[in-house]
């Protein structure tokens, strides 16, 4: 199996693969890989050293795989930044905004407080292509640089580090949040500290909860994945709006006035009219996957927006976004990414400017979201099959051509192979939630007769 997953390395954290060695010997494998490059070779020639900013998530694991990780890099000869307990859309904004040569992120995201992950960003903040990822699982058995004397690495407090990125999400708002009263849920994660202070900062009245992280509480019954207690918290508040942060702060999901949720598919239909009537969505044209909703077309097509769709996963949404100069792209899930400002999905910056368009345009959430109607989306999954003969069984080809005929412009059937389980995946949408139901459990039973293994 390969190392690296769709967003770095994963694991839990202390496990068969996720060890201090592995850290370590992951990150000697980067200074050799990333060192290479034309940017790193041109930095040597003016006589300057390579640099990497490392941050994490507060989970507890986070202290010993981020001193392995930076042990590592100085170990090669990088200078380290340890930027200690912030978002990933923050290492990655730092990597471009102190000219690093790339930058490390410990964080497993949502997952469980046991778990943990390494991701590399390469400079500029972006995320590695697949091919540089391979090439550094090549290196971990490669020989390593093991400079001596004044050649080894300095590891240094990056002091600055939360205020530079406060900064850079203000300076990005069109407006303030005067007004606007705001419940914050930070999943007990990397948004911790940094989301209440920037929404404050930028004018808003802030209510926390999620914000008392301990190193084990980390999504624990909170944040992006469990939205029930801030749907309560803003009711109970008489809040404007929720934002619920996942454990590293790269996705956002709102709740309105009413506790209503409010999904990845909403926000972006919301931000990407706004940013048209701004002059600012490069192209008319929004970049998602193919989970999103049918009714995010239709509202994309009434404004007179484009939609371009990719395979499921924020990493491709972006190299979409990367190959067509886009501005705005993400996932049904809350990653949002606006190019304008971020290289990754930013959930701080997401929220920030989701909240601005409220006090900008003077209307509820409610009434912004109301730009799409969302149509109800079953999803079944149906294990043990032959996911390789989804798309050529004639019989689950048949069923499919059926569903969609009877469904017409009303619905859409969506079959997706996972990418390691003998899993298939049916997701059908239709006007009506029974509609829905119905052809999603006629098409799984077929896929699950017809594919059975």
């Amino acid at each position: 199996m390969p190392l690296f997953g769709t967003d770095g390395v994963r694991g839990l954290a202390n496990g068969e693969v996720l060890t201090a060695e592995l850290a370590l010997t992951l990150a000697q494998a980067t200074a050799v890989v990333l060192g290479q490059g034309r940017t790193a070779e041109a930095r040597r020639a003016a006589g300057k050293r390579l640099t990497a900013v490392v941050a994490r998530d507060p989970r507890i694991s986070g202290h010993f795989l981020s001193a392995a990780v930076e042990a590592g890099l100085a170990s090669s000869g990088v200078d380290v930044l340890d930027a200690g307990t912030l978002p990933t859309p923050a290492a990655a904004f730092l990597v471009g905004d102190v000219d690093a040569d790339f930058g490390v992120m410990i964080s497993a995201s949502h997952n469980p407080a046991a778990d943990n992950g390494i991701k590399i960003f390469a400079s500029g903040g972006v995320k590695l292509p697949d091919v540089v990822e391979k090439r550094i699982e090549e290196a971990l058995t490669q020989p390593k640089l093991q400079p001596t004397g004044a050649a080894v690495g300095r590891i240094r407090r990056f002091a600055d580090a939360e205020d530079r990125y406060v900064v850079h999400l203000l300076g990005s708002l069109p407006n303030t949040l005067d007004g606007l009263r705001v419940v914050l849920d930070c999943a007990h994660g990397a948004a911790s500290g940094v989301s209440p202070e920037t929404f404050r900062d930028a004018g808003a009245e802030v209510t926390v909860i999620g914000a008392d992280p301990d190193g084990l509480n980390i999504n624990d019954g909170v944040g992006s994945t469990h939205l029930d207690q801030i749907a309560r918290a803003v009711v109970e508040a008489g809040a404007d709006l929720g934002i619920a942060h996942d454990g590293d702060a790269d996705r956002c999901l709102a709740v309105d006035a009413q506790g209503r949720i409010v999904d990845g598919d909403q926000i972006m239909a919301i931000l990407a009219v706004a940013l048209k009537d701004r002059g600012r969505l490069l192209d008319d044209t929004l970049v998602t996957t193919v989970m999103s909703n049918l009714g995010l077309h239709r509202a994309m097509a009434e404004h007179g927006i484009r939609v371009e769709t990719t395979a499921v996963g924020d990493r491709y949404v972006l190299e979409r976004m990367n190959e067509g100069g886009f501005s705005l792209g993400g996932e049904q899930s809350g990653h949002v990414i606006m190019s304008d400002f971020a290289t990754t999905g930013d959930g701080l910056l997401t929220g920030l400017h989701l909240a601005a368009e409220m006090v900008r345009q003077g209307k509820t959430l409610a009434e912004l979201a109301s730009v799409m109607t969302v149509y109800p989306q079953v999803l079944i999954n149906v294990s043990g099959v032959d996911r390789t003969r989804v798309a050529d069984d004639p019989g689950v080809t048949d069923a499919v051509a059926a569903a969609t005929a009877e469904l017409g412009d009303a619905g859409r059937v969506l079959l997706r192979p996972s990418g390691t389980e003998p899993l298939v995946r049916v997701m059908v949408e239709a006007a009506s939630e029974d509609d829905a139901k119905r052809h999603a459990e006629t098409l799984a039973a077929v896929v699950r007769e017809r594919l059975a293994l």
